[in-house]
C-alpha cells in the first residue's frame, strides 16, 4: 500500500477492502485527522496495526479484519471518541482485553474473532463501560476464566427495546459533502460485518439498528451462565459454545422474546432444560448438545420444529423428539414437603399436622393398653380354669 494516500489531507473514507495489497499499513495514518472510514479487509497485510488517532480523529469505523496482522491493539485506540466499529477479525494479533476498549462511548460493533487473544477477563472499572456496545464477537481465542458478568451488567444498549420504532434502519455513517459551497449531498456507508448467526457464518453488508448479539464460543470459558444474561432484552442471538461451561441453563433466558438463536453445545451444563423457553417464539436456532443435561426437552410452538441433532449427546434427556421416550410417572411433581413455607397457611398445616399425629399416638396408647389388658385378663382367667381342674381332679 502506497503512502502516497496520506498526502490526502481531506480523505474522508479509504475503502481498498477485497483486494490483493500486501506489505504494511503505512505509518503515516497515524497523524490522519480527516479520516472517517478505514476499511482495508480482505487483503494480505502483515506487521501492526499503526498508532490510529494518536492525535484524536474522526475515525467512525475501522475494519482491518482477514490480514496477517501481528502484535496488540494500539492503546490509541482509546483516542477515536467518535469510533462505532472495529473489527480485527482473522488476523494473528496476540494481546488480553484492552480494559480502555470500554471507554469508547460510541462503540457499536466489536469483533476480535479469530486471533490469539487470550487470559481471563477481568472487572469493569466502572458501570459506564461500553455504553452503547450492540454486538461483541470474541469467538475462536484463547480467552480464560468466567464469563465476564461484570461487563454484561454494563451493556446498556442491549438492554433496550424501542418497541414504538417501527422505522427499519441500518447502522451506518452518515458523511455530509459539500459541492461548490452551494449545494451539498449525504453519503451513507453502511457498517458491514462478519458474524455467525443462526449457526451460519457469513459477511453481513447491511447490520439491523436494532440488532444485538454475543459470540463468545470458541475459547475456555468456565464456570456458570450468568443469570444476569437475562436482562440483556434486545438480543437476537447467543453462542457460548465449545467452552467448559458448568452449571444449570438459567431460566431468565426466558426474558429474551426477541432471541432467535441460541448455542451453549459442547459444554458441560447439568440439570434440566427450563420449559419456559418455549415460550421464545422467535427461537428458530437452538443447540444444547454435548452437554450433560437430564430430563424432559420443552414441548410446544419452536420447541416442535427442532432437530433432535440439537439434543444429542445428553444421554439423559428425553422427549417425543427423541429416540428416549420420557416415563410420564417420572415426570409428576414431587409431593409439597410439610416443611416448604410457600404460603401463610403452611405454618398452621404443620401444626395440625402435628395435633393429629399426637392425637393418633394417643389413641394409639389406650387402644394398645386396653388390649393388651384384655388379653392379660384372658389369659389370666383362662390360667385359673386350669389350676381349678386340677385341684378338682386330685380331690
Amino acid at each position: 500500500m502506497s503512502p502516497l494516500y496520506c498526502n490526502l489531507t481531506s480523505l474522508d473514507v479509504l475503502s481498498l477492502s477485497h483486494n490483493m495489497l500486501s506489505g504494511t499499513i503505512p505509518r503515516c495514518l497515524e497523524n490522519s485527522t480527516s479520516l472517517s472510514l478505514l476499511d482495508l479487509r480482505d487483503n494480505y497485510f502483515h506487521g501492526i496495526i499503526p498508532e490510529t488517532c494518536k492525535n484524536g480523529g474522526n475515525l467512525e469505523m475501522i475494519d482491518l479484519s482477514y490480514n496477517q496482522l501481528q502484535g496488540h491493539l494500539p492503546r490509541s485506540l482509546s483516542n477515536c471518541k467518535m469510533l462505532q466499529v472495529l473489527a480485527v477479525s482473522n488476523n494473528q494479533l496476540n494481546d488480553v482485553l484492552p480494559s480502555w476498549l470500554g471507554s469508547l462511548p460510541e462503540l457499536r460493533l466489536l469483533t476480535l474473532r479469530c486471533n490469539w487473544f487470550h487470559s481471563a477477563i477481568g472487572k469493569p472499572k466502572n458501570d459506564m463501560q461500553f455504553p452503547k456496545l450492540q454486538v461483541i464477537d470474541l469467538s475462536s481465542n484463547n480467552f480464560t476464566g468466567e464469563l465476564p458478568s461484570g461487563y454484561i451488567f454494563t451493556w446498556n444498549s442491549m438492554k433496550a427495546i424501542n418497541v414504538n420504532s417501527t422505522d427499519v434502519t441500518f447502522m451506518n455513517s452518515q458523511l455530509d459533502y459539500n459541492v461548490s459551497g452551494t449545494s451539498s449531498w449525504l453519503l451513507l456507508y453502511p457498517y458491514g460485518i462478519t458474524i455467525t448467526f443462526k449457526g451460519v457464518e457469513r459477511y453481513y453488508t447491511f447490520i439491523h439498528d436494532r440488532f444485538a448479539a454475543i459470540d463468545l464460543s470458541c475459547n475456555r470459558f468456565e464456570g456458570e451462565i450468568p443469570i444476569l444474561i437475562g436482562n440483556l432484552k434486545a438480543l437476537h442471538s447467543i453462542n457460548l459454545s465449545n467452552n467448559m461451561l458448568t452449571g444449570y441453563i438459567p431460566s431468565s433466558l426466558e426474558n429474551l422474546k426477541d432471541l432467535e438463536s441460541l448455542d451453549i453445545s459442547r459444554n458441560f451444563l447439568s440439570g434440566t432444560i427450563p420449559q419456559q423457553l418455549s415460550q421464545l417464539s422467535f427461537l428458530s436456532i437452538f443447540n444444547v448438545s454435548q452437554n450433560n443435561l437430564i430430563g424432559p426437552i420443552p414441548q410446544g410452538n419452536q420447541f416442535n420444529t427442532f432437530d433432535n441433532t440439537s439434543f444429542e449427546g445428553n444421554p439423559g434427556l428425553c422427549g417425543a423428539l427423541l429416540s428416549k421416550k420420557c416415563d410420564n410417572s417420572k415426570l409428576l411433581p414431587p409431593p409439597a414437603s410439610a416443611f416448604e413455607k410457600d404460603d401463610g397457611d403452611s405454618v398452621s398445616q404443620l401444626k395440625l399436622d402435628w395435633k393429629f399425629l399426637l392425637a393418633g399416638y394417643i389413641s394409639g396408647l389406650v387402644v394398645g393398653i386396653v388390649l393388651s389388658d384384655f388379653v392379660i385378663m384372658r389369659r389370666y382367667g383362662r390360667l385359673v380354669k386350669i389350676k381349678r381342674r386340677r385341684r378338682d381332679r386330685r380331690n
